[in-house]
């Protein structure tokens, strides 16, 4: 039985799941798989707030329609919780708390026992307080339980020809802030206008952290030289000073996923 068979077969066995979907490599694969098991009887529920772009939550919902799967789209209010706002090194705790909450209610308003994640067994080696709330609220994550890697999910995703196999790795935007700068939607929205500018451009894996009047910006390596080109180094300059950045630095590492929490990890 290969890997992709033994999810169907774990999915079949906990019933029809409610999926918490955000259009990313690992959900769409979950997705798929509680779709080719449960049919109509699969649901995933998208969250839109200003935590995540507009861009995604569209991407989202046309995936789920190009696999035909039901889908419901809810407004979550993280804002509203100043725990949230203050931005501890726990702030992914009550963004998913927040999150969970919610549809725990749907779950038990259709009498779905199962609320599953698209969480891989890869990231266990990231500082990620959301898993508390998982706990706290019984959330399983089929694919880290059946330890798929992110590798092995591009190449699944790949096979089924699933749009999202080559979806670079995405997160919310508050991950882009340092933990004890307070999250305002201004900033997030700095920073999703800077992104949106930088996809435009022909890059793809990306991130740009916000550091007060600070935009640093990180690219995969290979992209790296295309940012040192003089035209298109001021033409970024010009419009991330448009979007009201004062400084734009170059993160000389490149993107990696999670960079903001390098000071809770060893090494």
């Amino acid at each position: 039985m290969n890997k992709y068979d033994k999810l169907k077969k774990q999915i079949k066995e906990m019933g029809p799941v409610l999926v918490a979907y955000s259009g990313g490599v690992d959900s769409t694969l979950l997705l798929k798989a509680a779709k080719d098991v449960h049919n109509d009887k699969a649901l995933a529920v998208i969250a839109h707030s200003a935590t995540y772009s507009n861009e995604e939550l569209q991407a989202a919902i046309s995936i789920c329609e190009q696999i035909g799967v039901k889908y419901q789209v809810i407004k979550t209010n993280e804002f509203e919780d100043k725990h949230f706002v203050c931005n501890p090194e726990d702030r992914c705790y009550y963004c998913k708390k927040e999150l969970f909450s919610r549809l725990s209610e749907i779950a038990k308003e259709k009498e779905i026992d199962y609320i599953v994640d698209g969480s891989n067994y890869d990231d266990r080696s990231d500082f990620r307080p959301g898993g508390i709330a998982k706990e706290e609220f019984g959330v399983r994550s089929p694919l880290s339980e059946l330890k798929f890697n992110k590798q092995e999910i591009r190449e699944i995703s790949k096979k089924l020809g699933l749009p999202t196999w080559d979806k670079p790795s995405d997160a919310c935007l508050a991950s882009r802030v340092p933990y004890g700068t307070p999250l305002t939607i201004e900033i997030l929205s700095m920073v999703e206008e800077a992104e949106r500018y930088l996809r435009s451009l022909g890059f793809k894996q990306l991130r740009v952290r916000h550091h007060n009047t600070v935009a640093r910006i990180e690219v995969d390596e290979l992209s790296l030289p295309n940012l040192m080109h003089d035209e298109i180094r001021d033409e970024i300059y010009s419009q991330f000073k448009k979007i009201g950045y004062t400084y734009v630095s170059l993160d000389l590492k490149g993107y990696r996923t999670g960079s903001m929490n390098e000071t809770h990890l060893p090494g």
